[in-house]
């Protein structure tokens, strides 16, 4: 059996990996953080390309083991560090919800906030993958009026993973400022581990960025 405190996450702070970082620290999880400068593209070198061949971050180590995607990294670690009990197990009756709005993140809302962005259109509803934007928009806006957490009031990773995400897609006006948006975001940003993990993630790119001014 693998050892759980034999875990390394690798991190590009400001980006995907950052949510991961706060997942770790929620849970109250031992591990490695190895760094990586995203500006000098270090998570395209040959070292890093071993652990995921995209030079995607995050990704983690586990033993022998290397998980890659950030959704799949969080129901993996979630259902690692069962005792910090932000992860329904198998046999809870919230399992099935949990698992639906941890996918549901990635399946629908990243790609029809990426399409939106990128004024992509996604084709006829009925062959979208996800719909339409206003419909992912709609789904999460009923979920979330039920709050305060997506599991009513159960706190949970798929929390962490959508406050992260609304965080920063509402900063650059991916998605609008609506009232439950903003203020569910505002709940769940609030919490130590992120002001931590926002913190310190400022201080590491502004580090990255002082090492690339300095090689000018």
């Amino acid at each position: 059996m693998t050892d759980e405190r034999n875990l390394t996450l690798y991190h590009c702070p400001q980006t995907r990996s950052s949510s991961t970082r706060i997942i770790l620290d929620e849970l109250g999880a031992p591990y490695d953080l190895h760094v990586m400068n995203l500006k000098a593209g270090e998570n395209r070198k040959p070292d890093y390309l071993k652990i995921n061949p995209l030079g995607k971050v995050p990704a983690i180590k586990h033993g022998e083991t290397i998980i890659t995607e950030q959704i799949a990294i969080a129901i993996y670690l979630g259902d690692l560090f069962t005792d910090a009990g932000l992860a329904p197990t198998i046999l809870d009756p919230d399992r099935g919800a949990y698992l639906r709005w941890m996918l549901f993140y990635a399946a629908c809302f990243e790609p029809a906030v990426v399409d939106k962005a990128q004024s992509r259109d996604s084709g006829p509803e009925a062959m979208s993958v996800y719909g339409s934007y206003d419909q992912v928009l709609e789904m999460l806006e009923v979920v979330l009026s039920n709050g305060p957490y997506l599991l009513g009031d159960r706190f949970s990773i798929a929390d962490i993973q959508w406050a992260s995400a609304l965080h920063w897609t509402m900063m650059f006006g991916a998605v609008p400022e609506r009232q439950v948006f903003a203020d569910y975001r505002d709940r769940i940003i609030a919490r130590p581990c992120f002001q931590y993990v926002f913190k310190d993630d400022q201080s590491l790119a502004e580090a990255h960025q002082a090492v690339l001014n300095a090689s000018e």
